[in-house]
């Protein structure tokens, strides 16, 4: 106050409140959000390592089924293998004669 008057915003016509109060205010209001923030990076960073750990296993897992389709694929050629063409000439059956 000056003078007995009291202190007024100039361009709000709102009256002013103590300096020191608002910046009280103000830093408890910062030190809540940060401590939102750090409780919030320490929930991502926990969750970032549960999602790094599930990769690695997921990552394992498709290794093993990529293996299990190659055994599978191997053994499906080899059957094919046996199967004769259709398409091929037959081949004549040779008749084997007892010996007199």
């Amino acid at each position: 106050m000056e003078n007995g008057r009291r202190c007024v915003n100039r361009l709000t016509a709102n009256r002013l409140h103590h300096y020191s109060g608002g910046m009280i205010s103000d830093f408890d209001l910062l030190t809540q959000k940060v401590g939102e923030l750090a409780a919030l990076a320490h929930a991502l960073r926990r969750e970032n390592a549960e999602l790094r750990a599930h990769a690695a296993t997921l990552i394992a897992e498709n290794g093993a089924l990529g293996q299990r389709m190659q055994g599978a694929q191997e053994r499906v050629a080899a059957l094919l293998a046996r199967i004769p063409d259709p398409h091929a000439e037959p081949v004549p059956e040779v008749v084997q004669q007892e010996p007199a």
